[in-house]
């Protein structure tokens, strides 16, 4: 990873944006950590570079890909955050800030670690979300390097991860950093299982992947027969997610079918609702299995038709359909939407974190961590429930 490929990253979304920065930005934070080395070797420079590319490929603003590269800066050098604040600005500065105190965490229990670590994050989020994105995007380069460290470190790391980060990750709608943490983290969590399931799945997919390749054939040419543009793509299921499938429905690998979907990324609200007339005149969907989450939309920003039909073969067929801006949201979540909370949208930005002001009302109420863990795990893993009023 080098200065130049973010700078390039940066440049696809932002031709604009003034580079000089990151570059004045990446030449003090790798000075400041000359000499220190990953466990895997590399110059530490690294690890906030790469945290910083992860942040870039969300697009998000040039502050927090600053914030990003400096973010272990205060916590692992003789640097103060007066002298971020001197020479980069208040707000780089109160996010490193926010960033260092989320790292310093030291309790007896696990229980307590958690309750706490969360706390933290919480109280980080109300301030300034992009204090969490950097977060999350820091544990996403460390579970990426995870295979240097003792296979102790590697398990409690792991379990942390699918504790506290992902479901963080799927609070926030962040689906694709959630997924990648999650098969990260199952890869040390239990490595047999994974690498078993991984097998499994490969071949599988193999045999898969032609008849959905055909699926795929028909269903375009009768988007183009009735004037529809899409973009149809295979949606294969996460190892993580196959896993906890088969352990929630009691299933062995052979019953699961849904290795493989369908998502169908159209440009209008209304080109969604004709794509899936048109799936459903093609096959039959099963009952039940019809969710319009555009019309109702998750707490977390999540909008798509989903649809299950019984497919060519005789098997069941997830679909997925949504708008190309919906796609963007699916993927990245409220990140996609922090572009948008300057002016008109910031009313709606914060109104979608009432859920974390009432969080934190309840844990100052609570000195039990259990029991302040045991409210984060109904918030964060809720089920969506929906109440319609005369």
């Amino acid at each position: 990873m080098s200065l130049e490929n973010l700078i390039k990253t940066v440049k696809s979304y932002s031709p604009s944006a003034n580079t000089k920065k990151l570059e004045e930005v990446y030449d003090f934070a790798a000075k400041a950590h000359k000499g220190q080395k990953r466990d895997s070797g590399d110059a530490y420079i690294q690890h906030p570079l790469n945290v910083a590319q992860i942040l870039a490929e969300m697009e998000m603003d040039l502050t927090t890909l600053c914030a990003a590269i400096l973010h272990d800066v205060v916590e692992d050098t003789d640097v103060l955050i007066t002298e971020i604040e001197a020479k980069f600005g208040a707000e780089v500065a109160m996010l490193v800030d926010g960033v260092t105190k989320l790292s310093k965490i030291d309790f007896q229990t696990r229980e307590e670690r958690q309750a706490e670590n969360l706390r933290k994050m919480f109280l980080a989020m109300a301030k300034d979300f992009r204090v969490v994105l950097i977060k999350l995007a820091d544990r996403m380069h460390n579970m990426n390097t995870l295979k240097y460290l003792p296979e102790d470190r590697q398990r409690r790391i792991a379990q942390e991860t699918l504790d506290i980060y992902a479901p963080l990750a799927h609070r926030l709608g962040m689906w694709k950093i959630k997924w990648e943490l999650e098969d990260l983290a199952f890869r040390y969590f239990d490595p047999t299982e994974y690498y078993r399931l991984v097998h499994m799945v490969a071949k599988k997919r193999r045999e898969r992947e032609g008849y959905l390749d055909g699926v795929m054939v028909t269903l375009n040419e009768t988007l183009r027969g009735r004037g529809i543009e899409a973009d149809i793509q295979g949606r294969p299921k996460h190892f993580y997610s196959i896993y906890n499938k088969m352990k929630r429905e009691n299933k062995a690998f052979a019953e699961i079918f849904d290795l493989l979907g369908l998502r169908v990324i159209v440009s209008t609200v209304k080109d969604c609702y004709a794509v899936l007339g048109e799936i459903h005149n093609l096959w039959k969907p099963i009952p039940g299995r019809f969710k319009d989450y555009i019309a109702m939309p998750k707490s977390n920003m999540y909008q798509s038709l989903h649809t299950t039909v019984i497919g060519p073969n005789g098997e069941p067929l997830e679909i997925q359909i949504r708008t190309k801006e919906m796609h963007e949201t699916a993927e990245f979540g409220m990140a996609a939407h922090w572009r948008y909370k300057e002016g008109a949208g910031a009313k709606d930005f914060e109104d979608k974190f009432s859920w974390l002001r009432h969080l934190l009302e309840w844990q100052r109420e609570s000195g039990d961590p259990e029991e302040f863990l045991e409210s984060l795990r109904i918030d964060l893993f809720m089920d969506e429930v929906f109440v319609f009023t005369p």
